[in-house]
């Protein structure tokens, strides 16, 4: 009888590089393989299982929902779409959301509305500056969007009107400001391409540089937003507003959701401008309820921050110790680390035979996206597991 890993090759398209593991159940900060092997999470769904698994707030929300109403169309209202677009807009500070079933949708929507705005209030501008190693999505827009080659060389050419610049770098944003330009889309933290948080005056510059030239703020919050940097959005913990704001990942606690927030003149989308026939059903807007609603009521931000600071303060001490890691980063629960004559791929491998599962981002990085309720236990027995796999290599 043929295993799952050769039923998946023969009828799934060849577009991840999975690890050979079957995850069959999980439970909090762990899952569990066919083999009954145990794993600690720090995966956690790519940084979308923000409750861990099975979250009794969240399958009871899913469970009580799926029984009444799943599905209706953006033809009718509905009570729990409205109800969930008035909790992320209070959170976010934003006047209006649309949402989408995915990050690289809500991103490509934020670039419809720039675009939008600008024929409405900038002569037609369109082009939108992003960021050098940042990453926006797979969909045509957004890849044009994502400032790394090789996720963009097997399409172009790519769709105009999009120009790259390196990050933290205010100079060069200004530099490639024109009378075409109508916004700027940044991630306050790099997630894809190994955790780069913004520099501390950064995004403040930014928000000015695009105050004084009229000039749209879009905010990728795909992977930084939810509570994963200590606040909401991590723009709130640099003292910033966006006129644009998507997310995604952990909205929903793991079902398929993402959105796209404005407020003021940005938000210019009237009807027929764009819809989705999926997004922000019933089902899923109950589970994003029940997800912020579990994150407000055990202060998960505020752990997020203190539980992050830890892990970053442990990581440094192994880097220390062990001399296999050249550098540390982090804001909150986003971590990544880059490894000394160590291949990331290898230590994944190494850590997931001893019970962790971690993410190598490139060659010799390797992030973390915890679940927001890992605790400080979990957190020294994830390093127990990280030295002794880094003493194998």
């Amino acid at each position: 009888m043929a295993t799952i890993f050769e039923r998946e090759h023969t009828v799934y398209m060849p577009t991840f590089k999975r690890q050979p593991v079957v995850l069959v159940r999980g439970e909090g900060c762990y899952v569990w393989d066919d083999a009954g092997n145990r794993y600690l999470d720090l995966v956690a769904g790519i940084a979308v299982n923000v409750l861990g698994h099975a979250h009794p707030a969240l399958v009871g929300a899913v469970t009580e929902q799926a029984a009444t109403l799943i599905h209706v169309s953006n033809l009718y209202y509905n009570k729990p779409q409205v109800e969930f677009a008035e909790l992320v807009t209070s959170l976010t500070g934003m006047d209006q959301v649309f949402f989408t079933n995915s990050g690289a949708e809500a991103n490509e929507a934020a670039i419809k509305l720039a675009r939008k705005y600008g024929k409405l209030h900038k002569d037609g501008a369109y082009g939108i500056i992003t960021a050098t190693h940042s990453f926006h999505g797979r969909t045509l827009a957004a890849l044009a969007a994502t400032g790394q080659e090789k996720y963009q060389k097997p399409f172009a050419p790519m769709i105009p009107g999009f120009q790259h610049v390196p990050y933290n770098d205010l100079d060069a944003l200004r530099a490639a400001t024109s009378d075409t330009t109508v916004a700027v889309m940044l991630e306050p933290v790099q997630g894809e391409s190994g955790i780069y948080p913004a520099e501390a005056t950064y995004l403040r510059d930014v928000r000015s540089w695009c105050d004084s030239q009229g000039l749209l703020l879009i905010l990728d919050e795909v992977q930084s937003g939810i509570g994963r940097t200590g606040t909401f959005l991590a723009a709130q913990g640099y003292g910033i507003a966006a006129d644009i704001t998507t997310l995604a990942k952990g909205l929903c606690g793991g079902l398929p959701a993402g959105a796209l927030l404005a407020s003021g003149a940005a938000s210019c989308f009237e009807p027929g401008d764009h819809g989705s026939t999926l997004g922000g059903n019933p089902l899923v807007c109950a589970a994003g309820l029940a997800t912020l609603r579990t994150i407000l009521d055990n202060d998960l931000m505020t752990h997020a921050a203190t539980a992050g600071q830890y892990f970053l303060e442990r990581l440094e001490a192994l880097k220390v110790q062990s001399g296999r890691i050249a550098v540390v980063r982090g804001r909150g629960l986003m971590l990544a680390m880059d490894l000394i004559d160590v291949s990331a791929a290898d230590l994944v491998s190494a850590a997931r035979e001893r019970g962790l599962l971690l993410n190598n981002t490139g060659p010799g990085t390797v992030r973390m996206v915890p679940p927001l309720i890992i605790t400080t236990a979990q957190i020294d027995d994830a390093m127990r597991i990280l030295e002794e796999a880094l003493a194998t290599l």
